[in-house]
């Protein structure tokens, strides 16, 4: 049973200082790339996710990476020779899947988040070839917008929707069905780019927040989900 905590003001304070900074630096270097021109994309782009953290006994979490993907648009923005800010927006889904048997009885429930995400990447593409390489990092900040739990047991099914809120209660500490809404954390990613327009990339994503709601019938509640996945996005630039 884990003590109920809300995330950690600190990490806020992390996340909007990293966001202020590269907008600063942006601004400094963005009078030294008036030779390049902004250029827009659409990406679509399949990922494996999992859930990183502690259970509700503190224990690292056991969690399969289950299949998901995403689709959306993004801008690149010169700032500096070779380097661009690429921003954009988004639908991502996300989500990891539990395995448990307990007195011979198998249990499996399989997580599946939706969110619409904002990432704001440093983007370097230095020319190679007759294409560019892409080197990207920078921070992302998603907001929840549905989801469901599947869960069999014993080859019984059921289903119940995802309910993004703070905090929820329920009498079994095992339940897990209501999610925090706001979800942040790190990108990184490295590619090519073909003088085509066609870009293909590999990406990780590491969240740093705290995403499963605080179970408040259970003050000792120890869990701490976090995002975590890699995938592949294919991309073309007009």
């Amino acid at each position: 049973m884990l003590k109920t905590k809300v995330i950690k003001p600190f990490k806020y304070h992390i996340l909007k200082h990293t966001i202020v900074s590269a907008l600063l630096f942006i601004s400094f270097l963005g009078a030294k790339a008036q030779d390049q021109k902004l250029s827009f994309g659409l990406k679509i782009g399949a990922n494996l996710q999992t859930f990183n953290g502690k259970d509700d006994e503190g224990r690292t979490l056991d969690f399969s990476l289950v299949p998901r993907y995403n689709v959306g648009f993004n801008l690149d923005i010169p700032v500096a020779t070779d380097f661009y800010f690429q921003t954009g927006l988004l639908f991502t889904t996300k989500g990891a899947k539990s395995t448990t048997t307990i007195l011979g009885v198998k249990r499996t429930d399989d997580f599946n988040l939706s969110y619409i995400e904002l990432p704001m990447n440093l983007l370097y593409k230095p020319v190679l070839g007759n294409g560019r390489i892409m080197l990207g990092f920078g921070p992302y900040l998603a907001y929840g917008i549905g989801g469901k739990r599947k869960t069999n047991i014993d080859g019984t099914s059921s289903e119940r929707k995802i309910e993004f809120t703070n905090s929820y209660n329920d009498v079994n500490p095992n339940e897990q069905y209501a999610f925090k809404p706001i979800d942040f954390g790190a990108n990184l990613f490295f590619g090519y780019e073909f003088q085509n327009g066609i870009n293909i990339h590999m990406n990780t994503q590491l969240g740093l927040a705290k995403i499963n709601a605080s179970n408040k019938s259970f003050t000792a509640d120890r869990r701490d989900y976090k995002n975590t996945g890699f995938g592949l996005s294919l991309g073309y630039k007009f």
